[in-house]
């Protein structure tokens, strides 16, 4: 890690955003959680999450321009425009003012189209591909250490002063975080020449269609998470059946945080022993475990511990997955794969959100995890007999990068000492 942050500009985008990330951690539960304290219903809480990944359905739109465009200045006035996006949180006060959150919650999934493909763009030009996998620990780490304590401030806040000091806090932490990224000096590749606006839009899908890895893993993570919206409406529903008030919530993020903490600490050294492959796989395989221990759960105690099981699961599977993504785009194309790959993950997330506010009424919610464990485990095997030649060779790769070797020759010692890892070569 201190390669990584002696990089030029590194330090500052990381500065950047994470801040920004504090303040998603402090809003994402109440936007949710205002809308079901106020109308009472499960339902109409999950829809929140499905506004909020309806955009993905537009982003291959946005990845053209994010990579016409120079990422940094997205990256700035993209924070600066969240913030605004955010402030009319205050106008809401009672369950007349529920399409405000919707809208607000819309917005909100425009920005995690945008900012993240900007954020893929920018990573590629300040660092080497050796060091992408760190980075993108690193960011998760963080991003899920919040887990720890910002959905509990948030519902704190929330349930003592009210929603619209919590959009307050989050907007200030996204003008922090433009002010910050406004700061990096990096010299951006150049465009390349326009084509055509079809050919522009196809671009980032045509590529992944052409990229046997990326197309087979992004198959089982698109089964996968057919179902993975479910929990969201869901729940409040387990919440409701244990006996505890829907801010309870926040205290199962925050038991996902801490597991969320080791995977993300955990995650790089898995991808370089394991690869990109094999660790999604295994992060979905633990998704699946820990919806097993939740629906089988006699006490919220042992509900706890598959959250944080389930903690581990997610940045292995998201942290691998980027850098797939990333080492294997190239820089002219990543807005463009970044977002093609979040209609892919979104557009079924969006479905199952949408199907699990119906379900949350006709099923338990132990009924439902035992459909997100069987689908998870589905779309993990899908992945695993796909590509078990590609895994197969990663771990092979790992196994002979681990084992010296003693070279009677220096010159020969030398010259293997300096030889490129295997996975980090294009295949």
């Amino acid at each position: 890690m201190r390669k990584l942050f002696a990089r030029p500009g590194f330090g500052r985008l990381f500065g950047g955003l994470s801040t920004s990330m504090l303040g998603d951690s402090v809003m994402l539960l109440v936007l949710s959680m205002w809308v079901k304290t106020l109308t009472g219903s499960n339902a109409q809480a999950g829809l929140t999450f499905f506004f909020m990944v309806l955009p993905a359905l537009g982003a291959p739109l946005f990845g053209v321009w994010v990579d016409r465009l120079p990422r940094k200045p997205i990256l700035v006035w993209g924070n600066f425009a969240s913030a605004a996006a955010v402030l009319p949180l205050v106008l809401v006060r009672d369950a007349g003012d529920v399409w405000i959150i919707w809208v607000v919650a819309f917005l909100y999934g425009v920005s995690f189209v945008v900012l993240p493909a900007a954020v893929n763009g920018l990573l590629k030009e300040l660092l080497p591909d050796d060091l992408l996998v760190d980075a993108n620990s690193s960011l998760a780490t963080i991003k899920e250490g919040y887990r720890l304590f910002g959905p509990l401030v948030g519902a704190a806040v929330f349930a003592s002063a009210g929603g619209w000091l919590v959009a307050v806090i989050d907007a200030t932490t996204f003008v922090i975080a433009g002010v910050l990224i406004a700061t990096i000096t990096v010299a951006e590749t150049p465009a390349p020449a326009k084509s055509t606006f079809r050919e522009d839009l196809l671009g980032g899908v045509r590529f992944l269609a052409a990229d046997r890895v990326l197309r087979n893993v992004l198959l089982g993570l698109a089964i996968s998470i057919l179902v993975i919206g479910f929990f969201e409406s869901s729940i409040y529903a387990l919440m409701d059946a244990f006996g505890r008030p829907p801010t309870f919530s926040g205290v199962f993020v925050t038991c996902q945080g801490v597991g969320a903490v080791l995977g993300g600490l955990t995650a790089s050294r898995a991808v370089r022993r394991l690869g990109e492959i094999a660790t999604c796989v295994l992060g979905l395989v633990l998704l699946a475990v820990a919806t097993i221990v939740c629906a089988a759960a006699s006490t919220i105690v042992v509900v706890l511990v598959g959250a944080a099981i389930c903690g581990v699961g997610l940045p292995w599977t998201f942290v691998a997955l980027t850098t797939l993504m990333q080492r294997r785009s190239p820089t002219h194309l990543i807005g463009r794969v970044s977002t093609a790959v979040e209609v892919l993950i979104s557009t079924p997330q969006a479905i199952s959100l949408a199907l699990g506010s119906l379900l949350v009424s006709l099923l338990s919610f132990r009924q439902i995890f035992a459909i997100i464990a069987a689908v998870i485990l589905v779309g993990a095997l899908q992945t695993l007999l796909s590509l078990r030649a590609e895994i197969r060779t990663d771990l092979a790769s790992s196994v002979s990068a681990s084992v010296p070797v003693v070279e009677d020759n220096r010159a020969e010692g030398a010259a293997a000492d300096s030889a490129p890892d295997p996975r980090q070569l294009p295949r």
